[in-house]
């Protein structure tokens, strides 16, 4: 299990309670440290919509240009999160061929009940 961020979000902290506090084993992926590679991206792409990934609520879409945020399609989309991974909402947990987006207690229940 692969939990991919950057340390100091508060749902990605929020997130990594929730694995420690379960005794879920997990690696953290830090985006500003590690990057984000293009085939792991494009892995996600094939599993959840790219409207999903991209977070345009966060400082990093904020900051683009009225030019770079026009016109968005998939295939923009995957650049300018390949370019700035901090457009990836996050966090981005990886269980198998599960990927959940974003952290919902709920959720991150199931996936570690599916994983345990």
């Amino acid at each position: 299990m692969i939990l991919f961020g950057i340390k100091n979000c508060d749902t990605v902290k929020k997130a990594r309670k929730h694995l420690d506090n379960s005794n879920t084993p997990y690696q953290f992926h830090d985006f500003r440290e590690a990057g984000l590679d293009d085939a792991t991206l494009e892995a996600w792409l094939d599993k959840v919509e790219w409207k999903t990934l991209l977070n345009t609520r966060s400082t990093s879409w904020r900051q683009l240009s009225d030019e770079q945020k026009a016109d968005v399609d998939r295939d923009k989309a995957k650049a300018l999160m390949l370019d700035n991974p901090t457009l990836v909402k996050r966090p981005v947990l990886v269980s198998g061929d599960r990927i959940q987006v974003g952290y919902k207690s709920s959720d991150y229940d199931d996936v570690v009940a599916a994983h345990g």
